[in-house]
Order: structure tokens, then sequence, then C-alpha cells
């Protein structure tokens, strides 16, 4: 009964304003002294002239509690806290006679929980451990900084970061980056921090106080993000370009703007020839979404979708986009080829990879390697013999003929154990075909001829 009664007790921590937190007030009998607020704050008024006296009686094995009159109540703790009674102080100042309720001291172990006066090494520890905690009590720039090295030395970032929350609010900016500046990893937990939850103009002054010229120059192109209006975000790239980047980031910022300058006038073109009907690919195949802010590789494959005739000139042609932003051969090949075979434009496809040498021959070319060509037609659903076009070009005979039994290219099976001699192979793919196909005529054939060639 008496654990019961600390506890309800205890739970009342919150409620009542307490001046002392070390000591757990309670009656001896477990029963009330007047109200739970009434008896707490009268102990707590007589708990420092009193507390050495307790203490050595205690020690003793004195039993001097027979001196405090027990209070008579019919009530017990539960009825309290059921809402049956309700004293008031005012009611208890007639009696006259002050009813103490002793204290009973927690084992020194738990009593470090329940203390105001941790130091930041065990307040560190608490914060570790999950415990909830105040840190105002450091009030002091040394302990601030005393915490902050402790929770540096723990490893916790959560706790690294909740102590850099609490120097960030009651700290002059000039005070915590200077101090920040010499405390590298709390430095970089306290950036990354400002990153995540949006504080621009906080991480700016701190990339400015430590002369972080292009991380300050970065982080206001980021803004750029939160920007929707498409020509205002326009001008605000203008405005970046001037800023301190290093060579190769000023040359991305330059290209980003170039890039949406060109996709604001593809886009509003667009818009225009869709509505009005006055061509003929934009009603087989409608736009799905804006060419607006999308990545470059985006903006090229629906230029080769929807402008891919247009002459060099033009900026919605893919040549200009090629040569405007120094894309790569095998980028630019591998971008054509997926927008053309979504459309089946089978002659482009191939007109796409066919060369001419100097004397006026023609050969096929492909930067990407014909495997994958072959790849990226089959999922475009090409007919057979687009297939077996390519699978002839793949010059390892072990890949061409992977690809052609995956895809059931039987020519070109055929062709290849041929050309390797291979009867044993020839006679096993045989089985594999129609009967009486003109794949099977085929290998018949060929089987024949070189049963006459070995005699």
């Amino acid at each position: 009964q008496l654990k019961e009664s600390k506890r309800a007790v205890n739970s009342l921590r919150d409620i009542v304003d307490e001046e002392d937190d070390d000591l757990e007030r309670v009656s001896w009998s477990g029963e009330p002294v007047g109200s739970i607020s009434w008896s707490i704050k009268e102990t707590a008024s007589s708990s420092t002239n009193s507390l050495e006296g307790r203490d050595s009686s205690l020690q003793k094995g004195s039993s001097s509690y027979a001196a405090f009159p027990k209070q008579v109540s019919s009530y017990s703790l539960s009825s309290l806290f059921k809402g049956e009674l309700c004293l008031s102080l005012s009611a208890l100042s007639d009696t006259g006679v002050k009813n103490y309720a002793p204290e009973l001291r927690r084992p020194k172990a738990e009593y470090k929980d329940y203390s105001s006066d941790w130091s930041p090494k065990d307040t560190i520890r608490r914060m570790q451990r999950g415990k909830v905690c105040s840190l105002e009590r450091f009030r002091s720039l040394q302990d601030k900084l005393v915490l902050l090295d402790e929770a540096v030395a723990g490893h916790d970032g959560n706790v690294i970061t909740a102590v850099l929350i609490f120097l960030k609010q009651t700290l002059r900016r000039e005070i915590l980056f200077r101090e920040l500046e010499v405390r590298q990893v709390a430095l970089c937990h306290l950036i990354h921090f400002l990153k995540e939850t949006g504080e621009q103009k906080l991480l700016l002054d701190l990339l400015r106080f430590l002369d972080r010229t292009e991380e300050v120059a970065l982080s206001q192109y980021r803004e750029h993000l939160n920007i929707q209006d498409v020509e205002k975000r326009r001008e605000f790239l203008k405005a970046c370009i001037g800023l301190p980047f290093s060579a190769e980031d000023t040359s991305h910022i330059q290209d980003h703007y170039t890039l949406l300058e060109r996709q604001i006038i593809i886009e509003a073109n667009d818009r225009h020839l869709e509505t009005a009907g006055q061509s003929e690919i934009f009603q087989k195949h409608p736009r799905k979404a804006s060419i607006l802010n999308m990545p470059l590789v985006t903006t090229l494959f629906y230029s080769c979708f929807y402008h891919y005739t247009e002459a060099e000139g033009t900026f919605s042609s893919p040549i200009n986009l090629k040569k405007t932003f120094k894309i790569p051969d095998k980028q630019y090949v591998l971008t054509a080829l997926a927008a053309r075979a979504k459309l089946r434009a089978w002659d482009d496809v191939d007109a796409l990879f066919t060369t001419k040498n100097w004397l006026g021959y023609t050969k096929k070319k492909a930067p990407i390697g014909f495997h994958r060509v072959v790849e990226i037609l089959q999922r475009n659903s090409a007919p057979v013999q687009v297939l077996q076009e390519y699978v002839r070009l793949v010059e390892d005979v072990e890949t061409r003929l992977n690809l052609a039994t995956k895809y059931k290219c039987h020519d070109v099976v055929i062709e290849t154990y041929r050309d390797l001699k291979d009867r044993i192979q020839l006679t096993a793919y045989k089985c594999k075909v129609e009967r009486g196909s003109a794949e099977e005529e085929k290998i018949n054939s060929i089987l024949n001829n070189m049963v006459r060639n070995t005699y």
C-alpha cells in the first residue's frame, strides 16, 4: 500500500509547483495529509530546516516518527484521485495544528533520475537512454560548450542535434558560429540539420561566416526548387549565373538556364499546335505532360518523338539540342532509338545506324553495340524481320546465338551454326522449329550439303 501511495504522489509532480525535486514526500501511513498540494508544499517549506535532523534519526534507527500526530481521516488516497475528495488550503487553515508528512528518500541510484543537478556528462547519458531532461539549467557559455563536447564524444547523432538546437536557441549567432568553427563534427551536424529543415537564411549566414563561397552559391541555387512560376524561375537562374561557382558548376548553371529558356519556347509553340489541331503527330499521340522543368534527356526524347525531322536551325530540333548541350553520341543514339522505336518508325531506326564511307559504300554502325539495339527494339515490339537484321550484326557469336534463340530469330541461329559447321547443333535445333516449315527445309538443305562436301 505504501508503494502504491508513493507512486500516486509522484504522478502529481507535473501538477504541483515543487521547489525541490530531490525528495519524494508521502504520508507514513499512506493516507493524505489534507490535500496533496498542501501536504507537499508544507513539507517543502520545512525540508531545509529539518533535513539534517531527519537524516540523523533515520541513520540511528530512531522511532521519532511517533512524535508526529497521525492524521485522522476516513478518506483513502485512491478516493482522492477518483474525485471524491476536494479540500482547499483555506479549509485546512482553521485546524490550528500543522500535520507533517515525513519523507522517504529513494535509493541513490534512483535519486539521480529525479535530480535537477545533473552534470553535462550525466545529462548526455540520460538523453542517450531516451530520458526526458531539460537543458535550460545550463546557462553559462562554458556549461553549454561542455554539454556539446560531451554530446559529440557520445557519438549519438540525435543527441548532438538536440544539443545544437538548444544552443541555436540560446546563443547569439556570432558566438555559435565561432565555437562551431573549431568543432567540425558538430558543425557538419548543424549544416545538415539546417539543410533538412530548410532554414536557408541561417545556413547562408553560417556558410558566409566560414567563407565557403561555393557552398553559399550552391545553397542559393537550390532555392530555384521552391519557385513554381516558370518565368520567375528562369530569371532566378539567370541571376545565379553570376554567383561564385566553380568553373564546372558555372557551366551547369548556364546549361540549366539555357535549357529552361528553350523549354519555354518549345512548350508555347507545341501547345498552340496541339490546340489548333495543325499537327498530325499531336493528334495521333497527344502530349501526356508539359515539357517545362524536365531533365535534358527527357527533353531530347520529347524532341526526337515530336520534332525528329525538323531542321537544325529550330530550337526543338534534336540535332540542335545535341550540339547546344554537347550530348555524347551514345546518349543521343540511345534516346533517339527509344523514341523512334516507340513510334514504330523502322526506317528512321535504319537511318540512325547507316553510315557512308568516302567511297560511297554504306554500312551499319552502332556506338552503343547492336546487342543493346536488339533489346530496345524487342521492348518496343519490333517485328521479327527487323530484329533479325540487327541480331545478325552482333559480332560476338555466343551473344548472337543467345539473342537469336531468345527472340526466336530462327534464320540467324541456322546461319550461325552453318558458318560454324556444327552439324550436331543444327540437328538439335531442327527439333525446335515447326515440322514442314521453311526453317526445317533450310536445315535439311544445309545438312545435305555438309554430307556431300564430306565425301
